[in-house]
């Protein structure tokens, strides 16, 4: 009988296996996922000829940032928002910043400020509170998805807006959301130029495990527009794995897609409150937030 009940085992397992190459055969080969990191060197993409041979360090726009809320309508639910931007009166381009699973919270505003204050009107939907959902939820609610779509009508009703199009920014569960608003919902062929994540989840939140660490959103595949995603080195592995598969697919189909990793750094980087926060966040974040920049007034100008 115990023989019996080890090939039963055993036989158990081969079929497992069979199952688990047939989805995954790169295990198999030895010759899957291995971690990205940023080339060395002058021939790099990073590299700053300015900087290195003549000391010149790109100075960032610096403005005195105002907020205000508002609320927009989708269907039957209104869905409060932040707005931010430049204290001047003038016209600036158009950001829509999506939360993750912390929500709309005073560290995630305060970073929706300091990307205002590069020189950008920047949207933050609160659609969490617009639905009453709480804090930190563990189930995804597709429904958001299209509040942070019709979200980028109401940006670009502000009248501070400047551009014609808005680039989609985020962070964690965040980055899941603007990929659906992006493709799903089509605002990637109307109203929107680019996209940006901090560390973000790029599978359906819903999927059960072994799609959330071995694959990312097919939605992913479907991106057209130019792609900056940011990641530190110490990024949990469940998560780094599909985000660098993902950006290596978009590269391989020849799309304008960047991860950039850096070191030294985990999730939270960009909004790591003070008590807890290292200089290596504090330098992360801070040449984050000038790339994205540079990055965002690249794709808009277009």
């Amino acid at each position: 009988m115990l023989g019996k009940g080890i090939r039963m085992k055993q036989g158990s397992f081969t079929i497992f296996m069979s199952i688990w190459l047939t989805f995954f055969p790169g295990w198999a080969a030895g010759t899957g996922y291995q971690p990205m990191s940023n080339p060395v060197g002058p021939n790099s993409w990073w590299w700053d000829d300015a900087w290195w041979e003549e000391g010149q360090i790109p100075v960032p726009a610096n403005h005195r940032v105002d907020t205000r809320w508002i609320e927009y309508p989708n269907g039957d639910v209104t869905v409060p928002a932040m707005v931010a931007y430049p204290a001047d009166g003038k016209k600036y381009p158009a950001v829509l910043y999506q939360h993750g699973r912390r929500g709309l919270d005073d560290l995630i505003q305060a970073q929706v400020k300091r990307l205002a204050a590069r020189g950008f009107v920047v949207l933050a939907p609160d659609v969490f509170t617009g639905r009453f959902i709480e804090k930190m939820p563990i189930e995804h609610d597709y429904d958001v998805e299209k509040d942070v779509a019709v979200g980028v009508d109401a940006l670009l009703a502000q009248p501070n807006v400047g551009t014609e199009k808005a680039c989609l920014v985020s962070h964690t569960r965040g980055g899941y959301m603007t990929l659906k608003a992006a493709v799903t919902h089509d605002r990637q062929d109307n109203g929107v130029a680019c996209y940006v994540s901090w560390y973000p989840h790029l599978q359906d939140p819903n999927a059960p495990e072994p799609m959330q660490v071995y694959r990312y959103a097919s939605e992913v595949d479907q991106l057209m527009i130019p792609v900056l995603v940011f990641i530190g080195d110490q990024e949990q592995y469940q998560r780094r794995r599909s985000i660098e598969t993902a950006i290596q697919s978009l590269q391989h189909a020849g799309k304008d897609a960047r991860l950039i990793v850096y070191p030294g750094v985990g999730r939270g980087f960009d909004f790591r409150p003070p008590q807890v926060r290292t200089l290596a966040d504090d330098l992360a974040a801070q040449d984050a937030l000038m790339r994205t920049t540079k990055f965002i007034y690249k794709n808009l100008a277009k």
